[in-house]
């Protein structure tokens, strides 16, 4: 067992994560810790490099700027279409996600934003795109 965390370490953690506006969006305390390795990946690569040469038992808060969150919102995500081109039998409300399959077979998660009786507006940014995060961090163990 490690001493502290390094690249490759299983760790398991407990955090909490909000915007700059005081919402948290996500909470891992008590129940159900983290789990995962550092350096795979799964995980955005500030909060990994955060994590580096913590011992287990440790509290840390971090900031992470949005480019280094969940990237900048970027304008040129949002595109209106045209009902038409969308299957009739498909029922969309305002503030809906739906999972969009790209010509190249990629699937994207876009949240529709407006609606007229003729247009669909989706937005396919990140909901946390252009937020900076802050994580409340208690590692639990090392691996």
């Amino acid at each position: 067992m490690s001493s502290v965390v390094k690249m490759g370490d299983t760790v398991k953690l407990h955090y909490k994560a909000k915007t700059a506006d005081l919402l948290i969006f996500d909470s891992l305390t008590q129940m159900d810790p983290l789990v995962f390795t550092v350096g795979d990946g799964q995980i955005l690569t500030a909060f990994e490099n955060a994590l580096i040469g913590m011992k287990a038992g440790e509290k840390k808060i971090i900031n992470l700027q949005s480019d280094d969150a969940f990237g900048p919102y970027v304008e040129e995500l949002i595109t209106t279409v045209d009902k038409s081109e969308l299957p009739s039998n498909l029922e969309i409300e305002k503030d809906q996600q739906l999972q969009i399959q790209q010509p190249d077979g990629q699937i994207i998660l876009v949240k529709v934003i407006d609606m007229t009786d003729k247009d669909i507006t989706f937005d396919a940014n990140h909901p946390l795109a252009g937020k900076d995060i802050e994580f409340d961090i208690h590692l639990i163990e090392i691996k």
